[in-house]
């Protein structure tokens, strides 16, 4: 019987999970004290968006170059320049805030390297994983990750970084967060340095990324439970994210008479379920028909968003943002393990990184849609789209892609077949 702490019995993995404990306070940290040091330099909503903006294109302006580094460079490398990306800009941002000399241009700056440092990070880290644990651990590992990112990047890293600002200063903060990042460099010094599963191209540059991304984009359209999965989880994320992010408030407010603390309950339900969700989900073995109950964990999630449109009280809420923190929180966690264990090794960076750009792509779309939807079909009408319409896709998902008859001739209890460094895999 696994259990969700297996993964840390490996000293290498430890410290990997560490770093990534770091990495995620100091992020949650730099989301505070960015908005309080554009407010402390004078700047207002636009200012804000600025940095904000410039980090988001950061991010997906390296996400799928990062895929192609983590199949063909050592992912400690790649994690060690992470890091320090993460730190000393940040660091300097910080002397520079205490000093009374940090112009805002600089601060924007900093955000677009976060937001770069963030982009590469998440291939690397994905591709790092299995080779360091047994395929056994993977989904405790997974499931450890999922606890740790809504306790850390959405709990700790914020308040922590907000107490800062209020004791002391923007700069104060600054400076604890690139702490935060120079603590994950000192834990990826400690990671082996492993071999890539595939070897670095020869000829152009431009030809051998642009050949690189092509192999995994053909992977990834070829191979159809992942493309139904991420297309499915995709779609997901467009319709429930802009509701949750942006209309969750207002339906506090009107429906229920809530306020800013009743709203910080709510994502703190969400939170929860997430964490919880995730422990369990890593200290079970991975479900025989791993595909049906992912896709209806993701679906049990979303129903949830339905009360929001049509509750009345604040505790109803509360319970809502548990149970859909819970199924989206705990089908992610299935779908990691997925990526790391159906996917050939050689191409895990790439893949992961069309993972986090094709679903993180239609985050903003949601955002800025969601309030024209509502102005539009209103409040409660677009809350039932956002919790009803993925069940009834998540359907059409099971049905049209034949996943049930994927799941089971691909199972994933027993040991799986090594799949070759070339690319090629039994699921193509």
């Amino acid at each position: 019987m696994p259990t969700a702490l297996a993964p840390l019995r490996s000293p290498a993995y430890r410290r990997l999970a560490l770093s990534l404990g770091l990495s995620l306070v100091a992020n949650g940290a730099w989301a505070v004290t960015a908005v309080w040091q554009v407010v402390a330099l004078g700047g207002g909503p636009a200012e804000l968006s600025l940095v904000s903006g410039l980090s988001a294109a950061g991010t997906l302006a390296v996400a799928l170059p990062g895929g192609v580094l983590a199949d063909r460079v050592p992912q400690r490398h790649l994690l060690l320049a992470v890091t320090l990306l993460s730190a000393v800009p940040v660091a300097a941002a910080g002397v520079l805030s205490l000093a009374g000399a940090l112009p805002l241009p600089l601060l924007a700056v900093v955000g677009l390297l976060g937001g770069v440092a963030l982009g590469l990070h998440y291939p690397a880290y994905s591709a790092l994983v299995p080779a360091l644990l047994p395929e056994g651990e993977l989904l405790a590992a997974n499931g450890l990750e999922g606890a740790l990112r809504p306790a850390l990047y959405q709990v700790a890293g914020p308040t922590a970084a907000g107490l800062l600002v209020a004791a002391a200063s923007p700069g104060a903060a600054l400076l604890a967060t690139a702490t935060a990042s120079f603590g994950a460099t000192l834990c990826v010094l400690g990671l082996p340095v492993l071999p890539v599963r595939r070897e670095a191209g020869h000829g152009h540059p431009a030809r051998a990324l642009l050949a690189d991304l092509r192999e995994g984009c053909g992977y990834l359209l070829r191979t159809r439970w992942l493309l139904a999965t991420l297309l499915f989880g995709s779609l997901m994320l467009l319709l429930t994210t802009g509701p949750l992010q942006v209309l969750a408030p207002f339906a506090i407010r009107d429906r229920a008479g809530g306020g800013p603390v009743e709203h910080a309950l709510v994502l703190a339900a969400f939170g929860v379920g997430g964490a919880l969700s995730s422990l369990a989900v890593a200290s079970r073995p991975l479900p025989r028909r791993y595909l049906s109950v992912m896709t209806l964990l993701w679906a049990l999630g979303c129903l949830p968003l339905a009360v929001f449109g049509t509750a009345t009280r604040v505790e109803v809420m509360v319970a809502a943002g548990l149970v859909a923190g819970a199924g989206i929180h705990g089908g992610m966690v299935i779908w990691g393990t997925l990526l790391q264990r159906r996917v050939p090794g050689a191409l895990l960076g790439r893949v992961s990184s069309l993972d986090f750009v094709l679903s993180g792509a239609l985050v903003p779309v949601s955002v800025a849609v969601a309030g024209l939807l509502s102005e539009g079909l209103g409040l409660t009408a677009t809350f039932l789209v956002a919790g009803l319409a993925p069940p009834v896709l998540a359907v059409v998902l099971l049905l049209a892609a034949r996943l049930p008859a994927d799941e089971r001739a691909h199972p994933l209890d027993r040991p799986a077949v090594p799949a070759q460094a070339s690319g090629t895999s039994p699921d193509s």
